[in-house]
């Protein structure tokens, strides 16, 4: 199994945190989205754990919101001591309603609306990641509007290919994101930061992307921002905290070996050592976000099988019903993943099929080709590690529900974001 959630008991059955998904799906219905909590604390004490042991406990990981969002996960993340990075006034609202502590929220985004800083002022949220001029100028003048001084770091593109999907790359010059080293732009920004009235400039953040496995992207990341640093400190400009981002890659399919997240510490924590050393800078309070490391690997989405349609010659579909509207993953970067016949997962998976969804899209399709057990309508189909980027980028295209959340800790579940209904999919309208 790719996860160490998973499992398959005396009946053949897929379990995940001890409880048969067969049961699952019969209780719950499908499509159903399934985490294993278990595996989400123990991800969170991992990224704790490494920053005492690397950094002198001089950090905090702050969970990336955007992977998965819900009042649930806010209130695990609060008591397991994380911070929480947030970009949108949807995410914000979520986690102060949730009860998770405003001082520990970080507030990104690349378009920030007026009416959305306002309410991380108002609220007293943490530190705000500037992302361009406008938004510095209209931090300063809102602060001064409120009487606030407020905590802002600047994002910066660190230049840096992290050789994954063009999607999801963030750190190189041609992003959307942030202040560009190559241009003088980040230093120009910087200085401004400075200088504005009701800012606090306390900080440096980059991201150089997502699902990264290699070890040296993130030494170089640092590397860049440590010397930047100290350029800015050469022009009297003190930063003493670096948020270093997120994006490490997590096993989607067997083939796949990421490395342990604790041995991207080790060595992203020797090059900052090494850095700061030579260029005479104080040790930053180390930040970092991860996101999908934390609740992919913990996911699971359940499906019940429909049709089985083969095209002699050509390939097999197995429909379910989900697709697209619950994970368009592989719609948008044909994102791999493993399947399993969840009722035959003990057998062999040497049936190859194509697993389609139900909208009403040639591309609505969850994996092609795909080597799975044997199944037929009825059989309940698994896809595993969805606990990232699935609920969260879900939609009601086709007037299609959406799911709900069922979280699983030691064998028992419990509902914690309840499935649509068709008179949800009304309400809005007039």
């Amino acid at each position: 199994m790719i996860s160490t959630c998973l499992d398959v008991n005396e009946k053949g059955h897929l379990t995940i945190g001890g409880a048969d998904t067969v049961d699952l799906a019969a209780a719950y219905g499908t499509p159903l989205y399934v985490m294993d909590e278990t595996a989400i604390r123990e991800a969170c004490r991992s990224y704790k754990a490494s920053i005492d042991e690397f950094y002198g406990g001089k950090g905090l990981p702050l969970y990336a919101s955007k992977a998965f969002c819900c009042k649930e996960i806010y209130r695990i993340m609060a008591e397991e001591g994380m911070g929480a990075d947030v970009v949108s006034g949807g995410e914000l609202y979520t986690a102060l309603a949730a009860g998770f502590p405003a001082d520990k929220i970080f507030f990104h985004g690349n378009n920030k609306t007026e009416a959305e800083l306002k309410l991380a002022l108002e609220k007293n949220v943490g530190t705000i990641v500037a992302d361009n001029m406008t938004e510095l100028h209209t931090l300063s003048r809102l602060a001064a509007e409120m009487g606030r001084r407020v905590r802002v770091f600047l994002r910066i593109k660190p230049g840096i290919d992290a050789h994954t999907h063009n999607f999801i790359r963030t750190g190189q010059i041609d992003s959307k994101f942030g202040f560009a080293l190559e241009t003088g732009e980040a230093e120009e920004a910087a200085r401004l930061a400075h200088s504005l009235s009701g800012l606090e400039l306390v900080g440096l953040h980059c991201h150089i992307g997502s699902q990264i496995f290699e070890l040296d992207p993130f030494c170089l990341a640092a590397e860049v921002m440590l010397r930047f640093m100290a350029r800015l400190q050469k022009e009297g400009i003190q930063i003493k905290e670096l948020n270093l981002g997120g994006g490490f890659g997590i096993r989607y399919k067997e083939e796949e070996h990421p490395q342990p997240y604790h041995a991207f510490m080790e060595k992203v924590a020797g090059t900052v050592a090494a850095t700061c050393a030579a260029e005479k800078l104080e040790t930053p309070y180390i930040y970092i976000e991860p996101g999908r490391s934390i609740v992919g690997p913990a996911g699971i989405t359940l499906y019940t099988v429909g049709a089985v349609k083969d095209i002699p010659g050509v390939r097999t579909y197995v429909s379910i019903d989900g697709g697209m509207t619950d994970n368009p993953r592989y719609a948008l970067y044909q994102a791999g993943y493993e399947v399993i016949t969840a009722n035959k997962a003990g057998k062999p998976r040497n049936f190859t099929v194509t697993v389609a969804g139900k909208c009403c899209e040639s591309g609505d399709l969850i994996q092609e080709n795909t080597k799975i057990q044997y199944c037929e309508p009825g059989d309940i189909l698994a896809v595993l590690a969805t606990g990232a980027y699935n609920y969260t980028m879900s939609s009601n295209y086709n007037r299609i529900c959406r799911p709900p959340v069922v979280m699983v800790k030691d064998g028992e579940a419990r509902v914690i974001v309840k499935g649509e209904t068709y008179e949800d999919l009304c309400r809005n309208d007039m």
